[in-house]
């Protein structure tokens, strides 16, 4: 085959996915940023009434002793008023004092605190969609929000979301920004700076009107919405995915429905995997659920984005082969790498972590091999989470 042929070949994915990142960026700017003044200086008249509770914070937990007090103490200083709120912890069936340590939390905390034991719910299937389902039908409040056990949350957190949910009367669906932390090494430069691309193409897909991807560690839906999608139903056979086949059939139900919060008040933080394997498992179980999408939008980003990291791990092959390929080799891996930079730019200073973005060029490196593994483990299935294996 003529070398320009190929070329040409090889340049198609990348330069469909360059033009994606170019739209993301600009749907990325134009996310309002939030807090607006104004609003915030009139919160307190829309919200602080003890006559209703504006939300429920609901956390599924299992074997999360370590974690949870961290969580609890910081629900405890936010900002909103106590009684706007209250916090409702699911344990799923725990092997360690996770119940207990909520029990004993609810006679000290300030908080409106509730514990629920799948274990006392006879019949009741495990698994986080199951404590979740469990927490909404004890939830009184309008609206829900989600976060895990194990991350920590800023003292205006809650304040963020109600900024939204009192002054947009059509959002149905918030999703909320997600930062991992952990020691500053090259490992965790590495897949933060990863995950942070994840979260950006999550809130520039919603900003676009198309929503792909969001994090069940921070977000946040009306309880009668939800039930009128009929919740988990349709996926509950998936173990993940309590985000974003929620995601999904919110959007197709209530078009232009969807927010991101772009407001660093609402960043949540969570532990990175601390070890390779770790963080395989962690993505292979995210995976797993790719094939059981219903939604287009993720289904095609997918593809695109497998497409174009092959197309730059084929182009290196053939080059090899060809030396007349290395210029358009060359192109080839700019535009990817370039793109990927003009996308994150923005992303990562909102999240003050530019100085991740140089890890974008060894990341490029083990992304094609990386995604392809990850993305056959998924369809294979079968995993290991909080001490249960999943086939």
């Amino acid at each position: 085959m003529n070398s320009t042929w190929v070329a040409l070949a090889l340049l198609v994915f990348p330069a469909l996915y360059a033009a994606k990142m170019l739209a993301f960026r600009r749907a990325w700017n134009l996310i309002p940023q939030s807090p607006l003044p104004e609003r915030d200086k009139a919160l307190a008249n829309k919200v602080s009434s003890p006559d209703s509770v504006m939300f429920s914070v609901l956390v599924a937990a299992r074997n999360e002793a370590e974690n949870l007090p961290n969580l609890l103490t910081d629900l405890a200083k936010q900002s909103l008023q106590v009684f706007d709120y209250e916090v409702i912890v699911i344990d799923d069936n725990s092997l360690d004092a996770t119940a207990e340590l909520v029990l004993q939390a609810v006679v000290a905390s300030p908080l409106t605190l509730r514990l629920i034991r799948l274990a006392d719910q006879p019949n009741t299937p495990t698994g986080k969609k199951a404590a979740l389902q469990a927490g909404l039908e004890a939830a009184q409040a309008p609206w829900v929000i989600c976060t895990d056990a194990d991350c920590r949350v800023g003292p205006n957190w809650l304040r963020s979301y109600a900024e939204v949910v009192a002054y947009d009367p059509e959002v149905r669906f918030v999703s909320g920004p997600v930062l991992l932390t952990g020691p500053e090494s090259g490992w965790h430069s590495l897949i933060g700076v990863e995950f942070v691309g994840l979260v950006g193409v999550g809130a520039a897909s919603i900003g676009a009107g198309a929503p792909t991807m969001c994090n069940g560690a921070n977000l946040a839906y009306r309880r009668e919405a939800f039930a009128a999608v009929q919740g988990f139903a349709g996926n509950e056979h998936v173990p993940s995915g309590d985000d974003e086949f929620l995601l999904h059939k919110l959007h197709a139900a209530y078009p232009g429905s969807v927010r991101f919060l772009k407001n660093s008040n609402a960043i949540v933080t969570t532990a990175a995997p601390p070890t390779l394997a770790a963080f395989l498992a962690q993505r292979v179980r995210w995976a797993s659920k790719w094939q059981h999408y219903q939604a287009a939008a993720p289904q095609h980003l997918a593809v695109l984005v497998l497409l174009a990291n092959v197309a730059l791990l084929v182009g290196l092959v053939l080059a090899i082969a060809r030396p007349t390929l290395w210029p358009w080799v060359a192109v080839v891996w700019v535009l990817k790498l370039g793109s990927d930079a003009w996308f994150m730019q923005p992303v990562l200073q909102f999240f003050n972590r530019r100085r991740w973005l140089w890890w974008l060029v060894p990341l490029q490196v083990a992304y094609a091999p990386y995604a392809l593994a990850v993305g056959l483990l998924g369809l294979r299935g079968g995993y290991s989470w909080k001490g249960r294996s999943v086939t």
